[in-house]
Formats: C-alpha cells, structure tokens, sequence
C-alpha cells in the first residue's frame, strides 16, 4: 500500500460515514469518533503528494515547540503564519484595538470580499508590529501556555519544572524498553488559559528491533488542513528523536478522537481523492548535529517531493 494511501482512506471513510456535528467555530463538520493510521517510516516520509504541503513551515513549528516558545513571533521570523489568526483574534477582542470591526473574520472574510480586503490589511499590519515592536509582541503574539510549554517547562504543583522532551530522550537512552515513554501537552490546570487547548494531546514512544515508532493521540483533528501537518511534523519529531539515541526509524502510528472534515472542504477533499499519490520524499538531516536542541531549519532537508499543487481552504478559527 502507498504510504499515502492510509490518509485518503480516512478521508472517505469520514465521508461515507461520518456524522454531521455543529463545532465551536460555528462552521459545521462531517465528523467521525476513533480512527488509527499507520505509516511505515522505513517507505519514506508521510508527506502528502496528492497537495502540495509546505515543509518548511512544519520544520519551523516544531522546532518552535522543541524550543519552548509559545510567541509567535519565532515562527513570523521565518515566514510562518500557521498560527497568525489565534493571536490575531486576541488582538482584535482587545481594549486597545481600535481598528476597523473583526468580529469573526474568519468566516466573514470567506463570504465578503470587501471585508476580506480589509481583515489582510488588518492581518498584515498586526504582523508587520509583531516583527518590529518588542513589546507589542510579548504582549499580543503569546498564546499561552501551549504545546512548547507543557514540553518544556511543565510545571508543577510544588513550583518545579518538568523537561519532558529531555527526560523522556534520556528514557529512550537508559530504558529502552520502558512503557513510560510519554509526552503530555494537556494540562488541565491550563487549559482554559490557552489560546487553543492542545489537539495533538499526548505521544508514546517504542523502541524495537533498534527502530524507534511513535504514536499520537489527537483529540481533535481537522483532516483536510491540520493533519497532514500533524502526521509529517511527528514523523519529524520521531527522526530526529532517533538520530539523537542511534536508532533506526520504524513507524509513526496517528491515533485521532474526533476526527472531522469541515463541510466547507467537502470539495477540496473530493479534489484531492481523484488525484494519483507520488512517490513519498526522505528526509536528510544535518548529520553533525547530535541533539534535537541544535537543529535550526536549515539543517532539516526533503529530498525528492514532487507533489500535486496546492489546494486551498479557509481555516477554522
């Protein structure tokens, strides 16, 4: 089987089977409850061919949360605006913002184009005082205590800080048999406090046969945008976790809560199931670099993509 070929059976099965659900954002989904993917990493890296998806923006967003980082300015430095609307949103429900009305952009700026010329002037402005004003930033580009911050920097209730990336590396090092092998980015304390609570909420890793797998949960999963992202950025994760303990690579296993096709991708996703998959690219990493703190962007290459083009869809905020 194609290495794609698990996520576009997902895809119709979610169209054959799921159910019709209102969601937070008010757009409506086809949803389904319990779905598991596999995908062999030894047969090359789950990127998907039948759309183009932009690689470089998965690299920068993990090595954002490898770093701890909950700000988005990081991730504006390097062209990434994969979480620009969350604090955008913040933003414009704030005292001090006092441009044009943004009361829910998201879906006005699909349905009005007028309002849409307005909401990427607002958008751009916000970024363009988030690269130049220090302050601004720290005040307006912070999600909250997101993904890199449970990672990194969970903290407890007697005031300590865990490292869970680093502990749970020196795990995979000392015992590698270990069933504990465990990272959790849902703190209930949190969550409220969180610009979005997590979607990708725990993994587990597996060392066999010299190979390191891994398996997520994810509670929620938009299928046509989020998780294509999801499964490369932790088919990533799982490399360079190996590459820093000696192993091989095995399997990335994307275990999904709810998964859902928003109602307004029903077309792109039927556009992309009459496509005919590529073969899968490999990923090449810097070999000089031995900790998966070192890593910068730059140091992280695919080799041999050759994908469909872009299909484009509105973001759910």
């Amino acid at each position: 089987m194609h290495g794609e070929q698990a996520y576009l059976d997902m895809c119709r099965h979610i169209l054959e089977n799921g159910t019709k659900k209102e969601d937070r954002t008010g757009t409506g989904t086809l949803s389904v409850f319990g779905y598991q993917m596999r995908f062999d990493l030894q047969k090359g890296f789950p990127l998907l061919t039948t759309k183009r998806v932009p690689f470089r923006l998965i690299v920068s967003e993990l090595l954002w949360f490898l770093k701890g980082d909950t700000n988005i300015r990081y991730l504006l430095q390097h062209n990434n605006n994969i979480w620009n609307e969350w604090a955008f949103k913040k933003w414009v429900e704030s005292p001090d913002y006092t441009g044009p009305d943004m009361t829910d952009f998201g879906r006005r700026s699909q349905q009005d184009e007028e309002f849409g010329k307005v909401y990427e002037e607002q958008l751009e402005l916000f970024k363009q005082r988030m690269l130049e004003d220090g302050e601004f930033a720290r005040v307006y580009g912070e999600l909250g205590p997101v993904y890199g911050k449970q990672w990194r920097d969970w903290q407890t209730t007697r005031g300590e800080s865990i490292d869970q990336i680093r502990d749970v590396i020196a795990q995979i090092k000392r015992n590698p048999d270990s069933r504990r092998l465990i990272v959790s980015a849902w703190n209930p304390e949190f969550v409220a406090d969180m610009a979005l609570p997590p979607c990708h909420t725990m993994f587990q890793f597996y060392v066999a046969d010299g190979k390191l797998s891994c398996q997520l949960y994810q509670r929620s999963g938009d299928t046509f945008l989020g998780i294509p992202f999801n499964i490369a950025s932790y088919a990533l994760l799982t490399h360079l976790i190996a590459h820093e303990c000696g192993l091989a690579v095995g399997e990335f296993i994307h275990t999904s809560g709810d998964a859902h096709i928003y109602v307004n991708h029903l077309e792109q996703v039927q556009e992309q199931l009459n496509r005919e998959p590529r073969p899968l690219p490999s990923l090449q990493l810097n070999a000089g670099k031995q900790s998966v703190f070192e890593f910068d962007v730059e140091d992280i290459q695919l080799i041999g993509y050759d994908p469909h083009p872009t299909i484009k869809a509105p973001v759910a905020v």
